[in-house]
């Protein structure tokens, strides 16, 4: 059978699927974890929907996008990020166990137009030595606040802390409790999610963690609060056929998800759905509405990182970056909107 561009790239993504969670991380030198300078290409993206000039999707509105792509064989398998500074510069964990830290350049229109400066080093063990065992830094979910960067890391679970120097990351310094029984994660749909709650919110700036797709016996998705003075175990609806790969609390309190499918029937999509502040509390199932779909007609990929920032004129920013799993049927992207305030 003859497939069309989108239909052969639909069923490659549906070979990738099968095997992502086996996928082996690029080759890696023996010796010290240095921190290796790359070079990255970047497209920029003007369309989000293919061959349309549509700006407005909802409440969101596109700003730009950027197609990256290096030669450097560690690049790639980008499946988390937060901004150290508003828009610029950022860091970031690759789920083969590397961090990785760059700067987002622009215009003069504040449009992303290429990334400056990005270095990847991998993780290390307590002796300071790379860890090549996939098992061990299968980091997922990100989160920045005074200086610590938090992961969470699936296959081994755990949420762990990290001092943050892009010269030198070293071995985490603690690991929480992420609350959750460890029996109820599975074992590649742990915490793709880590994230601080609003500062000024019912949990103050505490840590919240929401796991990809381990479920409950209803069917809903597993999350906690994991500090503040109302730590505990909730959970989030499942929403179709859709799981959850990153999210962030937006200053009102609300907290933004990514999210992600796969079928055969309906290829690859993606979804922002913004779940009410005040359902994310112990024992509650939180939920809330889709802002954004987007499905191969869009200029998406695989959607795993989010991050929630304000602009210099007050705009509401939601950034996104894909993960290519190292493969040469996906894309590293890079997309950016505003959300518009109801």
């Amino acid at each position: 059978m003859i497939l069309s561009r989108g239909g052969f790239r639909q069923t490659l993504f549906a070979a990738i699927a099968l095997f992502a969670g086996v996928a082996s991380a690029p080759a890696r030198s023996a010796g010290s974890a240095s921190v290796e300078p790359i070079e990255v290409s970047a497209r920029p993206i003007t369309e989000f929907r293919i061959g349309r000039t549509d700006k407005q999707f909802g409440s969101l509105e596109f700003v730009g996008g950027l197609e990256m792509t290096s030669k450097s064989r560690d690049f790639g398998a980008l499946s988390a990020f937060r901004f150290l500074k508003a828009g610029s510069d950022f860091i970031g964990v690759a789920d083969t166990g590397y961090w990785f830290f760059g700067t987002v350049a622009r215009d003069a229109d504040r449009r992303p137009v290429g990334i400056q400066n990005f270095r990847m080093q991998q993780m290390v063990d307590q002796g300071g030595q790379p860890i090549d065992e996939k098992w061990e830094v299968d980091a997922e979910g990100l989160a920045v606040k005074d200086g610590i960067a938090t992961v969470g890391f699936e296959r081994n679970h755990r949420v762990a802390q990290f001092r943050i120097d892009p010269q030198n990351m070293k071995a985490p310094y603690r690991q929480l409790d992420f609350l959750v029984p460890a029996r109820e994660l599975r074992q590649n749909r742990g915490f793709e999610t880590v994230t601080h709650a609003n500062p000024n919110g019912q949990h103050q700036g505490g840590l919240v963690v929401v796991s990809e797709k381990s479920l409950d016996k209803s069917g809903n998705i597993y999350a906690a609060i994991i500090e503040g003075p109302h730590k505990g175990v909730f959970t989030v609806k499942r929403n179709g056929d859709f799981d959850i790969t990153d999210g962030a609390f937006l200053p009102d309190g609300d907290l933004l998800l990514l999210e992600r499918s796969f079928t055969m029937a309906g290829g690859l999509k993606m979804r922002l759905r913004r779940i009410y502040g005040e359902s994310v509390e112990k024992g509650a199932v939180a939920d809330g509405p889709v802002l954004l779909d987007a499905d191969m007609g869009y200029q998406i990929d695989n959607m795993e990182g989010l991050d929630v920032w304000t602009r210099d004129d007050g705009a509401v920013m939601v950034s996104m970056v894909s993960d290519d799993n190292h493969s040469i049927l996906q894309r590293n992207l890079y997309l950016e909107f505003v959300l518009h305030q109801d």
